[in-house]
């Protein structure tokens, strides 16, 4: 069947956004600038000199790095400068090993990488600055984790997406795929995912598969500091207690560094955990048909990506619960046949519910705050399936749940100007 221009965009726009990542993002998207101001320099590497935004400082301090015992953007650096392979995007460092890591090792100890904060940075921003012997290659990361908007070489600009020109005038390029998720309604994207031929939908397979693996793996190893195993006795086999400590155990494992790809969502692999595990674990244990599942995941991820499109790549509050955890939520009430009206509902009862969770920094305690929001996302659902429905009259709810996403992200951008910056500086004291 011959998809819709509208099936066609949404498709795109999932398929753009929904996409394997390895280890956290952050020091993912730092290795795969250095891996491409690598490649461009095309000779011997003799120092690499990177710029970080303040996000994506507190985001890759605490991480592991996948296949290795480090932690941190600079390791992360020094290893795409040994291995990396920005043809792989976000698993730029999929190919380590420990002739890498060796190498690696001897980068930092003998200072060829330098990671400096950008404190004037107003997004997400990696510059990475590769030089050898009378010759540079600068890249930047811009916006999103894995958009390469500036290449050059030498003196000579060999991609330049960062602005572009109009009779002399700079303005902003098009709207970014995420971005486009905007000419969306909320009631559009259920009637896609109703909707749209099961084939289309078929590669969301892909993303439980590998989420629920990284599960498995992080229960099955007690990998981390147990809070998955804790979560999975607490569980008795109940799918509510279930499908936290499924998310918690792959959080744990990715945090730590565990060397397996999870699907991201809106460019982070915990909201994709969030996303996913627990409307998989429902799915499971409700004996629902694949497809079925499929269309739930998918409308996950579109209201997680439609979340994102307003708050940012990254921001001072959690995006696990506040977009992923609205998009499992959603998630939820869809996959077990809440009309339109309820699906709104959970969207309104969650924001209520989950939105001061602030973002501190990738790490092992992540798993927790993600077990936190999949419990807000299942009591969301669960009361907008019960007819329990905060009203929008409700602090910054609106009566719709456009507007409501909109107050929310407004809170983050505008309303919490400072609160990063003072996060980083507390990580920053204890380096």
């Amino acid at each position: 069947m011959e998809l819709s221009q509208r099936e066609k965009k949404i498709i795109e726009i999932l398929k753009n956004q929904v996409t394997p990542a390895l280890g956290c993002t952050e020091p993912g998207a730092v290795a795969l600038a250095v891996s491409r101001a690598k490649e461009l320099l095309k000779g011997p590497v003799l120092h690499v000199t990177v710029s970080i935004d303040k996000n994506v400082l507190k985001n890759g301090l605490g991480v592991g790095i996948p296949g290795t015992k480090e932690r941190g953007n600079a390791f992360a650096a020094a290893l795409a400068v040994a291995c990396g392979e920005s043809d792989l995007g976000l698993e730029a460092l999929k190919h380590v090993d420990q002739e890498a890591i060796a190498r690696a090792e001897e980068y930092m100890k003998s200072g060829v990488v330098t990671v400096a904060y950008d404190a004037d940075a107003t997004c997400l921003k990696i510059t990475a600055v590769a030089e050898g012997a009378g010759h540079s290659a600068k890249v930047i990361i811009y916006r999103n984790h894995s958009n390469i908007a500036f290449e050059q070489y030498d003196d000579t600009v060999l991609l330049d997406e960062m602005s572009k020109t109009n009779g002399g005038v700079k303005t902003a390029g098009a709207p970014s795929l995420q971005q486009q998720i905007k000419d969306f309604t909320v009631r559009e994207m259920i009637a896609l995912a109703k909707t749209m031929p099961e084939e289309a939908l078929s590669f969301m397979q892909d993303g439980i598969d590998m989420n629920m693996k990284m599960a498995e793996v992080g229960l099955r190893d007690g990998i981390g500091i147990g809070i998955g195993k804790y979560m999975m006795r607490k569980a008795n086999g109940t799918v509510e207690g279930m499908a936290k400590a499924y998310t918690a155990a792959a959080s744990e494992a990715r945090m730590v560094g565990w060397p397996l790809s999870v699907m991201s969502s809106a460019g982070s692999g915990n909201h994709g955990l969030t996303a996913i595990i627990p409307i998989s674990v429902y799915g499971q244990a409700l004996k629902m048909k694949d497809a079925d599942i499929w269309r739930a995941v998918a409308f996950s991820h579109m209201i997680t990506i439609f979340v994102k499109s307003y708050l940012g790549a990254l921001s001072p509050i959690c995006g696990c619960g506040v977009a992923a955890g609205v998009g499992c939520a959603a998630g939820l009430t869809f996959l077990r046949g809440g009309t339109e009206h309820q699906i709104e509902a959970s969207i309104l009862n969650m924001i209520a519910g989950l939105t001061g969770m602030l973002c501190d920094g990738a790490k092992l305690g992540c798993a927790y705050k993600l077990a936190v929001a999949v419990d807000a996302a299942i009591d969301a659902s669960n009361m907008a399936l019960a007819r329990v429905h905060i009203p929008g009259d409700n602090g910054i709810l609106s009566e719709s749940p456009e507007q409501s996403i909109i107050n929310m992200a407004k809170v983050s951008v505008q309303g919490m100007v400072s609160t990063d910056r003072v996060i980083v500086d507390i990580m920053q004291e204890k380096c």
